[in-house]
């Protein structure tokens, strides 16, 4: 009995078979050089990072990263999105466990313990890169706007669940309450990376605390 021979049709081509191999070896390439670079930028800023200076960085040549990011503006959005992945692993992830007000404290604390910890070596990325963008337009301050947005967002749609839920008083701004947390945390990171402050995720989770249960306390009858 004759084997049948694959055909020319039926064999993968050669390229798609290195492509699939060098893929992912690729992909753990730019990871390891986005890593870096989102290191670089909350110590140095983001308009501090440039192809030069992260290849200076990693020691290898500029065309070599020229081939992961065309311009140093593809360099500072892919790190914005990157450091957003870090993010949401490590604050937002892990708080969806939980609904209403449970949720709404995990994502605090989670942020205070991102920021305590140093996730990012000079501290909070996206309140060093608020910042430094806020007066900048373009795309990068773009990416941070957005990201930011959908950050409030959620602080907001998770008080609005408490709200919903029967945990926080009808009559509380869930808005305003989200806009306070956030003001709080940003506050610490300021406090900690300026001053060299120990205590200010200390100081900033219990204020945080104490008005999330400002928000579910009755309200008391004037006399």
């Amino acid at each position: 009995m004759k084997t049948r021979q694959p055909t020319e049709a039926s064999r993968p081509a050669v390229g798609v078979q290195k492509d699939a191999l060098r893929r992912p070896r690729g992909l753990k390439t730019r990871r390891a050089i986005l890593r870096k670079a989102v290191n670089l930028a909350s110590l140095e800023g983001l308009e501090g990072l440039t192809i030069g200076r992260l290849a200076s960085a990693l020691r290898i040549s500029k065309s070599g990263l020229f081939a992961h990011f065309g311009s140093k503006e593809d360099l500072q959005c892919a790190v914005v999105d990157d450091a957003r992945d870090i993010f949401v692993e490590k604050v937002i992830r892990p708080a969806f466990k939980f609904r209403g007000q449970e949720r709404l404290r995990a994502l605090c604390e989670n942020w205070l313990s991102y920021g305590k910890e140093k996730v990012f070596p000079g501290g909070c990325f996206f309140s060093a890169a608020s910042l430094e963008f806020d007066d900048r337009p373009g795309p990068v301050r773009d990416r941070i706007v957005e990201l930011m947005k959908k950050w409030l967002g959620t602080l907001e749609q998770a008080a609005r669940e408490a709200q919903s839920d029967g945990e926080i008083r009808k009559d509380v701004d869930v808005r305003q309450l989200a806009f306070e947390i956030q003001a709080l945390a940003m506050g610490a990171n300021w406090s900690s990376r300026l001053f060299r402050d120990d205590g200010a995720f200390r100081s900033a989770s219990r204020a945080i605390l104490e008005r999330i249960d400002q928000a579910t306390e009755p309200v008391r009858s004037r006399e």
